[in-house]
């Protein structure tokens, strides 16, 4: 199976054109041939291969103003890049213009009104640095390579979104650049109907080139880590976790997934980050450390920091990636079954299948709230593929759709848009459900034209 590709420009512009492009950016615009193209086109998912014919790496708004201007004036195929680590890759187009936000790297943090605002390029790991440094965070991913803006815009899952909800629900307001050029702010004062549709709909309006986020005290200290049980135990495994999990506080985020461990051998794997008082957190997470006993226990006082990186060795850049997703209202003895049956097979080390825990405080606002709407589940199942051969593609897709369509009788028909994989445009209504009609007429006024459409598309309504 060949890199995923997108369709190619439908224009190509004159040299003059691009000349007065060029002449317009405070940041680089990059040709095919120039020193940088290829690092910058290059993305984590190592399947994504794909050439823009320019390359604007913007230094600021106006950059990307100029950018979106220029794009739609020539009819080119549009496509933006922040922090480059989504699976489907749509961050980079072939033959059109790719905006490349990861230069726009401000933070400004107010530890009196506990806010941020940070630039359309800055990666987690940079944002808790800069917030950690007081004391506070806000729910952001799990992987720290992973961009604020593209994690946040789809929704925005992470360790602390049951204490403080989505990172889409702690969004104050976005700076973006919409299809017509112009320049806005949305907030729940500003364009209220925009700032709606971005906490959820992803990059569907425009180039979010700013977002300020609420903060909330957090650690520095937290209890993470693993906690890991050989694979012969995972039944009991699953069915003690379902049990620990149904009434616990918000402080606690536990996930459980199947992964190979260190001796090459499948096992259970329970994440874990309590984010409260640490002598209470202890007291929550015992019946975690005494039920089996695990092979190994690697739970402990961290830094909150800490537990963003746990994942990044077992997930770096360069391999090649396919994932799937589905919401799971409840983890049966079926469902845990099938798991175990199809992970005895796995064709890849690198592979993992996880059930992240939903609940608490993202679960108790209102659905209509914001454009993301799957808040009533218990689990999002995500089946998170790894290789490393190009010879291997079709082995491991096939293993990997397989197992996602063997889980589909326990699964709702809907899906998180930052978990979806390239092809699987087919899901995107059904992920939006009955947002979907209300953000198709919001895309139908901010961009009547489709012009961003490297996306999980929403089609502009009629």
């Amino acid at each position: 199976m060949t890199a995923m590709q997108s369709n190619p420009a439908t224009a190509t512009p004159g040299a003059g054109a691009v000349a007065e492009l060029a002449g317009r950016l405070r940041g680089e615009l990059l040709h095919p041939e120039d020193a940088g193209y290829d690092e910058a086109r290059t993305l984590w998912n190592a399947m994504i291969d794909r050439r823009p014919a320019l390359i604007a790496r913007c230094a600021g708004t106006q950059d990307v103003v100029a950018a979106v201007n220029f794009a739609r004036d020539h009819a080119l195929l549009l496509s933006v890049r922040g922090g480059g680590h989504n699976v489907a890759g749509n961050a980079v187009c072939d033959g059109g213009l790719m905006i490349d936000l990861s230069p726009i790297k401000d933070i400004v943090v107010d530890p009196v009104a506990r806010t941020a605002r940070a630039g359309g390029g800055v990666i987690w790991r940079e944002f808790d640095a800069a917030t950690q440094a007081h004391g506070l965070a806000t729910t952001g991913g799990t992987l720290a390579e992973t961009g604020i803006a593209g994690l946040t815009l789809g929704g925005g899952f992470g360790y602390l979104m049951r204490r403080f909800g989505f990172a889409s629900d702690n969004l104050l307001s976005v700076e973006i650049v919409t299809a017509d050029g112009q320049v806005r702010t949305a907030s729940a004062t500003e364009q209220a109907d925009l700032f709606w549709g971005v906490r959820g709909g992803g990059g569907n309006f425009g180039v979010v080139t700013a977002l300020e986020y609420r903060l909330h005290e957090v650690g520095p200290t937290v209890l993470g880590g693993l906690i890991i049980h050989p694979f012969e135990r995972a039944r009991e495994v699953f069915q003690f976790y379902r049990e620990f999990v149904a009434d616990q506080p918000d402080e606690l985020s536990v996930y459980i997934g199947l992964l190979t461990g260190a001796d090459g051998n499948p096992a259970v794997a329970l994440i874990v980050c309590w984010s409260g008082d640490l002598d209470e957190g202890e007291r929550v997470v015992a019946p975690l450390r005494t039920f089996g006993p695990p092979a190994a226990d690697l739970l402990g006082p961290m830094a909150y920091t800490a537990v963003q990186e746990l994942f990044g060795p077992g997930f770096p850049p360069g391999r090649r990636n396919y994932w799937k997703s589905s919401f799971i209202d409840r983890i049966s003895d079926a469902a845990v079954d099938t798991l175990i049956a199809w992970f005895r097979d796995v064709p890849s080390p690198f592979t993992a299948a996880a059930f992240e825990l939903f609940g608490g405080a993202m679960g108790r606002l209102d659905r209509d709230a914001t454009a993301f709407g799957q808040r009533d589940a218990t689990h999002d199942l995500l089946i998170a593929s790894g290789w490393i051969d190009a010879a291997d593609d079709d082995r491991n897709i096939e293993w990997t759709r397989g197992l996602w369509q063997a889980m589909q009788p326990f699964a709702r028909k809907a899906a998180y848009v930052n978990y979806l994989s390239g092809g699987e445009q087919d899901r995107v209504a059904e992920a939006y459900g009955p947002h979907y009609e209300r953000l198709a007429a919001l895309k139908a006024r901010y961009d009547p034209d489709n012009l961003f459409r490297m996306n999980q598309n929403i089609k502009p309504a009629g």
